[in-house]
Parts: C-alpha cells; structure tokens; sequence
C-alpha cells in the first residue's frame, strides 16, 4: 500500500476526506503535518490516530529554515507522495526540489494563482471555473496539472459557486491521489 503524508493549515476538511475515502482502503495515511498549532485539522489526525507533526512556521526566521524542517520531518515517515489540502504556505525549492508533492488549487489553472482564486473565478468571464490539482514546483500555483474538473458557472451565486467548488476540490483530490499512486506501483 502507497504512503502518503498530508499537509494542512486550517480545517482540515480536504484531509478528513481524504482519510474517509482512501485511508488503509487505497492508500496509507503516515503523517498528518501542520503549521498552524491551532488548527481544527489537527482534531482529525488524533480521531484517526494518524501520527501528527506540528511544526509553527511562525517561529522561524524565513521560509528556507522552515521548508527545512518540514522536509526533514517528512522524510522520517517515507512517504511515496504528499498532499498539500490547504497547507497555506508558499514553499521554496528546499521543499520543491526535495519531496514529490501534489496541490489543491480551487481554479483552473493558470488562471487565478495564488490566493482568493475561487472569488476570482466566479467573477472572471469565463463561462467554467472550476479546480486543479498539480504538482508542486518552486513556482506558486505553477506546476504540471495532473487533472482538473470543471462547473458551469451559470444560474449559480456566489454561495452556490463556492460550495460546489469545494465539493469539487475533495473529488479532484481523490481521482488525482489514486492516478499518480496508481501510475507508480512499480516503483518502491
């Protein structure tokens, strides 16, 4: 069974439905890891007695020493791929060149990078939004797309584009997790 460690900053909502869908059923979740101690994921972690590394990125005088320590940390458990489901943190090439890692991004990229995209999205003039998941490179939102899924924006607010976004985002992550542990069997 394929290791993955996940890697989260709030909620936790993407990862506890990672954990429902694919934990010891497709997948192995070996590490939970957060940089934000007061997060509500960390609650999902102890629930399913998935080890859990806290590291506060706010005690670290610059995004190189921080990635540093992640890595490490990361590295202990072995992981074949990890996840970032809402890690709110731009990672610099000690983690990108490092560790083989997967995004969320709540667009269809390129459109939209970075931060507020699914606002951006619904108010572009595009006739779909919709989410993207990609591999991780030093550049922000940039990496190849493994899939992306889209919704007709049309005849939807804001609130009804927002929840289906999200809905969205939980199924994209799934597919895109079994594609890539699936295209690497072979490898160990």
């Amino acid at each position: 069974m394929k290791k993955i460690a996940i890697l989260f900053s709030g909620k936790g909502s993407n990862f506890a439905h990672i954990v429902n869908a694919l934990h010891l059923k497709k997948v192995e979740v070996v590490v939970a890891l957060t940089n934000n101690p007061d997060a509500e994921g960390i609650a999902v972690a102890q629930m399913h007695e998935i080890p859990l590394e806290i590291v506060d990125s706010k005690l670290y005088e610059n995004r190189e020493a921080f990635d540093t320590v992640i890595v490490e940390r990361l590295l202990s458990y072995n992981p074949d791929l990890t996840v970032l489901a809402g890690f709110m943190r731009i990672l610099t090439p000690v983690f990108t060149d490092t560790v083989k890692a997967v995004n969320l991004h709540p667009s269809l990229l390129p459109r939209h990078k970075g931060l507020d995209a699914i606002k951006k999205s619904f108010k572009d003039e595009f006739e779909v939004g919709g989410v993207s998941v990609h591999y991780v490179s030093s550049e922000l939102d940039g990496g190849e797309i493994v899939l992306q899924k889209e919704i007709l924006k049309e005849k939807l607010d804001f609130p009804a584009y927002d929840k289906k976004i999200r809905s969205l985002e939980k199924e994209a992550l799934r597919e895109a997790i079994l594609q890539i542990v699936s295209e690497n069997k072979g490898e160990s």
